[in-house]
């Protein structure tokens, strides 16, 4: 018997569920391309996206997913044969680097853990070895929704600038950007993107891409550009040239509509709310890994991500528990991806989220655990409870 009948919710780390309200801003006619309120939007989002980026740089927006964000920042600044460190945390830095390695560029991985963050003292070593500067570009992500890791980005800075290198610091924020602390300038970062679907609450297929004064003379003598990305010809004042053509309209009133929800909770608001919301995840996994059957991935409580939570299964297939909570609790998780296939799963605790939401959620896969007969420690929705409880008193 299924108890799923009613609204379906997404616990997965993209797409997320998307506010009623952004559904409804994008239900209205096509405008003509050229016309005061298309104009007006794309000049109010450019804006607002420096202020969800912290920067006083240069923003730009594209009709594309998080694969298209990698895309349009590699091509805008590196030039083919260029050298580029990968920093490895997981699925998606690694993804990056394959896409930069296919556009041209010499691709080397520094090695890192599925289950731990970016050691900066190992990124200090390899660029203090590189006494010519061959290396261009350092390419990490800030949240790897694979492996759930929150990397430590002002430590890599740090780490740069020990070295003494003048590598572009490149930072893939899609899991980060609107679900935590994200300070592109204050914190040295050259290139920063991100994307629609996980914190900034909008459908995808539009793709963000922020860059400082440094990666923009970067670009001038960029030879990978290629003109549907080239950040020159988007920041001609004709405004159709800032989307290279006519703009995802819909998408981008739906946006429009995400990020006055995000200024008008406050974006510091928006963080802690996640953060919390986190915490109760946390507390909950916590509680059923006393039953040695499930388990987290990262090990360390403080490099656990805000955003998503993957959770390692042993004894059972992680599909045993994805298809019940889909099936018979009308949630769907995460299932897990790379090296996690078939042995996690993933609670996604980002965007249009709040507690009720989360909670029941928590209920869901704690109903799967018993449901399925799969060793876990009781309590756990009441742990998360707790903790949300004492967090907000």
């Amino acid at each position: 018997m299924s108890v799923a009948n009613g609204r379906h919710i997404l616990a997965m780390p993209g797409p997320t569920n998307i506010p009623d309200r952004v559904l409804q801003a994008m239900m209205r006619p096509a405008e003509e391309l050229a016309s005061r309120t298309i104009i007006d939007l794309t000049e109010s989002i450019l804006a607002d996206l420096k202020r969800v980026f912290r920067t006083t740089g240069e923003t730009f927006v594209y009709a594309a997913n998080g694969h298209g964000g990698w895309e349009a920042a590699l091509t805008n600044v590196l030039s083919r044969g260029d050298k580029v460190l990968v920093l490895a945390s997981g699925r998606f830095a690694i993804g990056w680097g394959e896409m930069a390695a296919f556009m041209g560029a010499d691709v080397e991985v520094l090695p890192g853990s599925w289950r731990a963050a970016i050691d900066p003292a190992a990124v200090e070593a390899r660029l203090r070895a590189d006494d010519g500067h061959a290396i261009k570009a350092v390419l990490m992500v800030q949240i790897d929704t694979a492996s759930g890791v929150v990397n430590d980005v002002p430590a890599v800075r740090r780490a740069i600038d020990a070295a003494g290198h003048p590598a572009l610091f490149m930072v893939d924020g899609v899991a980060s950007v609107g679900c935590m602390p994200f300070e592109m300038d204050a914190w040295g970062v050259d290139v920063a993107m991100s994307a629609s679907q996980k914190g900034l609450m909008t459908s995808p297929g539009l793709a963000f891409v922020a860059a400082n004064a440094k990666a923009i003379a970067a670009h001038q003598t960029a030879t990978m550009k290629t003109l549907y990305w080239d950040w020159s010809f988007r920041m001609n004042t004709l405004a159709y040239m800032k989307h290279c053509g006519t703009a995802p309209e819909h998408l981008l009133f739906g946006l429009r509509a995400a990020l006055d929800m995000i200024f008008e909770e406050g974006l510091e608001a928006v963080w802690e709310r996640h953060r919390l919301l986190a915490g109760a995840t946390h507390a909950a996994v916590a509680r059923w890994a006393e039953g040695q059957a499930v388990t987290f991935n990262i090990t360390d409580p403080l490099q656990r991500a805000p955003s998503v939570t993957p959770i390692l299964v042993q004894g059972v297939e992680s599909s045993v528990i994805t298809d019940f909570a889909r099936d018979i609790g009308g949630v769907s998780l995460g299932l897990g991806i790379g090296d996690l296939s078939g042995k996690a799963f993933r609670i996604a605790h980002m965007g249009h989220v709040n507690a009720p939401m989360v909670l029941g959620t928590l209920g869901v896969v704690e109903m799967a655990l018993q449901a399925k007969g799969i060793p876990h420690g009781s309590g756990g929705v009441d742990a998360a409870v707790a903790y949300l409880g004492a967090a907000t008193a």
